[in-house]
């Protein structure tokens, strides 16, 4: 079993950053970004493999946000620069077997962690 607990949401200006960690507690594989504003379906944000040499991220953030992972802590992180009105979400951390952009392959998830961005 493995869990992730999320942290580093909060309330920030347009165009401004934020870097949100996702803690896990044990072996994890690929981990993942989603995000779901409301009303809306949870959406792929950005993704990694177990050594970091294989990322995706959606059209929607490249050259914005970043994820990255520090296996020596057992976390990954999300580093979103220049934030945008539309990054308004709850932001959940996922770990999968696969690398993926599709929610159903990913086995664990955290509660979640709110990010607003204030035009």
């Amino acid at each position: 079993q493995v869990q992730l607990v999320e942290s580093g949401g909060g309330l920030v200006q347009a165009g401004g950053s934020l870097r949100l960690s996702c803690a896990a507690s044990g072996r994890t594989y690929f981990m993942a970004w989603f995000r779901q504003a409301p009303g809306k379906e949870r959406e792929f944000v950005a993704a990694i493999s177990w050594t970091g040499n294989r990322a995706d991220s959606a059209d929607s953030v490249k050259g914005r946000f970043t994820i990255s992972r520090d296996n020596a802590k057992n976390t990954v992180y999300l580093q979103m620069s220049r934030l945008k009105p539309e990054d308004t979400a709850v932001y959940y951390c996922a770990a999968a077997r696969v690398l993926s952009r599709g929610a159903a392959n990913y086995d664990y998830w955290g509660q979640g962690t709110q990010v607003a961005i204030d035009s």
